[in-house]
């Protein structure tokens, strides 16, 4: 719809999915965050387990549903705005400066879902819907920061869209971040032991 509208401006097209995101986002944690934790996101779901929040076969289980979510999202979007429903992309998204990008926005994707529930959990969801709505701008990537949409926009040859054969890097990336940002986050949020 954003690229549909903007007329071929990028900087509407960008502002358009970045707010739709936000909001999205606010909606399903809010919504969701009882019954699943929220978890839409592989990089969360690797560090809670890797935390020791929940089993690493709970967490398998939740990436397979995640990544399976994200394809059938993708081809729902396709249906609704007439598109033909499998599709890749050919949007090339690859680079030190793109995989950095995605890299620090899952850091810090990371770092505000940890330090949120630690402090204030009841702002979980409008910390982690703000923290992308902004990262969309202060990253080079537009802040992915999630594996699972990221093989899911694989497959829209859209203006959000990722070429597949680009999926791995960003992913690597964001595995990275994620990991760095739990690693700080044991730091600045974890009690100390006794």
């Amino acid at each position: 719809m954003a690229e549909r509208l903007a007329g071929g401006n990028v900087a509407v097209a960008l502002l358009a999915n970045t707010m739709a995101t936000g909001a999205i986002l606010f909606v399903l944690i809010t919504m969701l965050g009882p019954i699943s934790g929220a978890h839409m996101n592989p990089a969360v779901s690797l560090v809670a387990a890797a935390r020791r929040d929940f089993a690493w076969s709970e967490a398998a289980g939740y990436i397979a549903v995640q990544v399976g979510c994200g394809i059938l999202g993708a081809w729902v979007a396709h249906l609704m705005f007439n598109m033909p429903i499998l599709q890749f992309s050919a949007k090339a998204r690859t680079g030190l400066g793109q995989w950095t990008g995605e890299a620090v926005a899952t850091f810090g994707l990371i770092l505000t879902v940890l330090g949120t529930l630690r402090h204030r959990p009841d702002w979980v969801p409008a910390s982690v819907a703000l923290y992308i709505t902004a990262a969309y701008w202060f990253t080079s990537s537009t802040s992915f920061a999630n594996p699972a949409i990221t093989i899911a926009r694989s497959l829209s040859d859209s203006f959000a869209g990722i070429a597949p054969r680009d999926v791995p890097m960003f992913v690597m990336a964001q595995l990275i971040g994620a990991a760095g940002g739990a690693s700080v986050a044991r730091v600045l949020f974890d009690e100390p032991a006794a």
